[in-house]
């Protein structure tokens, strides 16, 4: 593979897994895996979470990807390093950056602010129905999420804390 095209499966691979990610957070996190999310969505002074396991389960099938991709495709070799290199984005962005495991900066304008706000409005229903925001790099108008959330709380889909300023 030339050097530009191992780029693009790199890139299409780090797009693809906002896709993969909004995907199984909405259905599998908030659905059927919500036994292991749950923790994420409530306070708690544990350095892990359960939900830490996905991130586990993830990394696994992604050193899986390396392997395979070492033995039979140079393609897929790549796609696993777009998949890494979007496993590390969130690690800093979501852990560090939105839930403060890493380091404590609070941005005050700009999408990193936009961001925090989106992933802040997505924690603001209590359990697992309804809600807002579930991808991660692409963050929608915080405006439009509160009112997505209000309507939802509304029509009864979702229970909104109080203290989420919707």
């Amino acid at each position: 593979m030339t050097w530009l095209e191992c780029l693009a499966v790199t890139l299409v691979a780090v797009i693809g897994m906002e896709l993969f990610a909004w995907f199984a957070h909405k259905y599998i996190m908030h659905g059927w895996g919500w036994n292991w999310h749950c923790d994420h969505h409530e306070p708690h002074d544990n350095t892990f979470e359960r939900n830490d396991l996905f991130a586990v389960v993830f990394g696994a099938l992604n050193a899986a990807m390396y392997i395979a991709g070492s033995l039979y495709s140079e393609a897929l070799w790549w796609a696993a390093l777009g998949v890494n290199l979007y496993g590390v984005i969130y690690a800093i962005v979501h852990d560090g950056l939105v839930h403060q495991r890493f380091f404590r900066w609070v941005p005050k304008k700009g999408y990193a602010k936009r961001l925090v706000q989106a992933h802040k409005l997505h924690h603001a229903t209590i359990g697992k129905e309804g809600g807002v925001s579930f991808g991660f790099l692409f963050a929608r108008d915080p405006v439009k999420l509160k009112t997505e959330l209000r309507d939802q709380a509304e029509r009864g889909v979702a229970t909104v804390r109080e203290s989420a300023g919707t």
